[in-house]
């Protein structure tokens, strides 16, 4: 081992003394901005990666829309299936009604989905939580969960359902009237609007309901695990845009301008909390600083027995970077401690201070969620180990530049 190496673990972590009282100060610092690091890094990134579930979970990777209604849409389904990166395709018609359970109003999304096809897209019947997806039929309804507790609606109840074409009827003195349809299933997707505001009926349903005929609104795409979405998408425009009038667009790009904001939000994030390993940074030069003068004779010393003035300042540099690897390792493991506590911690906290439901309804996740990318990780880890470095510069500078003779004569 090179002894400058030797020398700067020796100074810190000194043999037969208890821990330094500088030494965990420094550590500390560092671990505390890393471990935040990885706390917010990785809660906003669960934000993301529960956003992108939901989205592919419920509607695919891929939507195919026209400009107005796609009045047939076997022959464009048909045709997708041949475009490269395309797996599988469902038509979905889609509206708000409104709904009534003895005599409680209320004016959800409502969606009509193929039950043949569905599946194949998105898996929705694993979000079934009472009854199953293969119960639905033309005469029944999967109402959300929070929708159906706010109704007083349970499985095998019966509503009414009130859609825009009874308006439509009655300017031509025409009267229709709603729909009634037994609930067979209740649906929790863990998204705090979905589960409060959203109507699964059968496609011949929903096509009544708004007086569609064979039409749909749209397409939703499963594309192969390994494809790109944007591609596929650009794939499918190519091969169908101009024959039917049709655009495709990724969740990505459809969803653009929400994941931009969380992705600025994340950054900011970042660059902010980065200044708490800043502060420890400058903490641990102050410690090294002091220690270059309190042990000006012993580097003195050093320099009178050949040792060069880079030799000595890669001691202290060496010390800044031990610093910054030790308290990175104690910031990687608080923070995901945290991390791994975080649902039994954030429910203390929203009981302590009565804010649970006000969390539910702001941030639309029912529980906290959290997903950490490797890329994160090391960014945090490099930019920690770094910035230590750089906070034993100045201390090594001041080292190397002391002349041997002088130093030996300080008192």
């Amino acid at each position: 081992m090179p002894w400058p190496i030797y020398l700067a673990l020796k100074q810190l972590f000194p043999t037969g003394r208890r821990f330094p009282f500088f030494t965990a100060i420094s550590i500390t610092g560092v671990a505390l901005g890393v471990m935040l690091l990885i706390i917010s890094i990785s809660v906003m990134g669960g934000f993301q990666h529960e956003i992108r579930r939901m989205i592919v979970d419920t509607q695919g990777e891929v939507q195919v829309r026209a400009h107005g209604l796609i009045g047939n849409p076997v022959p464009l389904l048909t045709e997708l299936a041949t475009v490269p990166g395309v797996a599988a395709a469902t038509p979905f018609a889609e509206g708000v009604a409104m709904i009534e359970h003895e005599r409680k109003p209320a004016y959800p999304g409502i969606q009509g989905i193929d039950l043949d096809r569905i599946e194949s897209v998105a898996p929705l019947d694993r979000f079934v939580r009472v009854g199953a997806l293969a119960d639905l039929d033309d005469d029944s309804v999967i109402l959300s969960a929070q929708l159906a507790a706010g109704l007083g609606a349970r499985l095998g109840s019966r509503i009414e359902v009130y859609s825009p074409l009874l308006l439509e009827k009655l300017k031509t003195d025409e009267v229709l009237l709603p729909r009634e349809l037994t609930v067979v299933g209740l649906f929790e997707v863990g998204h705090q609007q979905l589960d409060s505001s959203l109507v699964l009926v059968t496609l011949r349903t929903m096509q009544d309901l708004y007086g569609l005929g064979g039409a749909v609104h749209g397409i939703n795409v499963r594309i192969a695990p390994d494809a790109d979405p944007d591609l596929v998408a650009r794939g499918i425009n190519r091969a169908l845009g101009r024959a039917h009038g049709v655009e495709a667009r990724s969740w990505i790009e459809a969803n653009q301008d929400f994941l931009f904001v969380l992705q600025l939000e994340k950054n900011m994030i970042f660059f902010l909390l980065t200044f708490i390993i800043v502060v420890a940074a400058f903490s641990v030069a102050s410690s090294l600083l002091i220690a270059v003068v309190r042990k000006t004779r012993e580097i003195g010393l050093l320099g009178a027995l050949g040792a060069r003035p880079r030799q000595v300042a890669a001691c202290f540099c060496f010390q800044g970077f031990f610093i910054g690897v030790a308290g990175t390792l104690a910031g990687l493991g608080l923070g995901f401690l945290f991390l791994h506590l975080r649902h039994d911690i954030v429910r203390l906290f929203t009981q302590l201070t009565g804010s649970e439901e006000v969390m539910a309804r702001f941030y639309q996740f029912s529980r906290l969620p959290a997903y950490t990318a490797r890329e994160d990780v090391v960014l945090i880890v490099v930019c920690a180990i770094v910035i230590s470095t750089l906070a034993g510069l100045l201390p090594a500078w001041r080292a190397a530049r002391l002349k041997p003779v002088e130093a030996l004569r300080s008192e």
